[in-house]
């Protein structure tokens, strides 16, 4: 096989990578909800990332607010702590208490999470934060949860993500950060029996996976240009052979 076709391979590689990378980036550029490892099912427990790009050339994102909705239900809502930020979680009392599939009683619900940054912190130009939640229990009549958000910058500029996706599919300018809930595992028709201590410890495993995978396309981008730099050394040292011979 000639060097030309291990020449277009890599190039076909760094085009392919490439527009998976842009791709990412587009389809990130907003305040997004995100689950590592398995969706979370309805009337257990989850844990889920808010992703927060910064989309301002001047301005850093000082705060984050998110809305839950008191419907859900949700009687519990830890944070996990980030360096620089502080978190407050706060619950309502409902008017009508919302019992579980699992049969408890929900009397307050829990309707605002909001982070903000302390002095000198702030998410730059070209930077992103995630900020992790886990809790429940989750609604088992809805498939999905939706987290309308509002991000504010350091020179007051406030942006909501607040719109929902239509059912065509069609993304909004401003889409409220959404998740999926998958169906209840448990048999007879029961909810699955997702513990607060399960979901909180499922992302650590898939925190690793996703670096071993980072590190495998890393180590696999550094073995084609090695193998591609070896083939085009080559080359010279074989055109000398051949005058020689000559």
């Amino acid at each position: 096989m000639s060097h030309h076709v291990f020449r277009r391979a890599g190039v076909l590689a760094a085009t392919v990578a490439a527009t998976g990378l842009l791709g990412a980036g587009i389809a990130s550029a907003h305040v997004s909800a995100n689950v590592y490892g398995d969706q979370p099912s309805k009337g257990g427990y989850g844990t889920i990332f808010f992703r927060v790009p910064n989309e301002d050339a001047t301005q850093g994102t000082v705060k984050l607010e998110v809305d839950v909705k008191p419907e859900y239900g949700i009687g519990s809502v830890r944070t996990k702590p980030i360096p620089g930020w502080t978190a407050e979680v706060s619950s309502t009392p409902l008017a009508n208490p919302v019992t579980t599939a699992s049969g408890t009683k929900i009397t307050d619900a829990v309707t605002k999470i909001v982070w903000t940054a302390q002095a000198g912190t702030k998410i730059g130009k070209n930077e992103f934060q995630e900020f992790e939640i886990s809790g429940g229990p989750l609604p088992a009549d809805v498939d999905q949860l939706e987290f309308p958000a509002i991000q504010t910058y350091d020179g007051g500029k406030v942006v909501s993500w607040n719109q929902p996706t239509p059912a065509s599919g069609e993304e909004p300018e401003h889409p409220a950060p959404t998740v999926k809930l998958a169906a209840a595992k448990g048999g007879h028709g029961h909810p699955a029996a997702t513990t607060e201590a399960e979901a909180t410890d499922a992302p650590s495993s898939d925190t690793t996976a996703r670096w071993l995978g980072g590190a495998g396309i890393l180590v696999g981008a550094l073995g084609l240009g090695v193998g591609a730099g070896s083939l085009l050394r080559r080359r010279p040292a074989a055109a000398k052979k051949t005058e020689g011979s000559e």
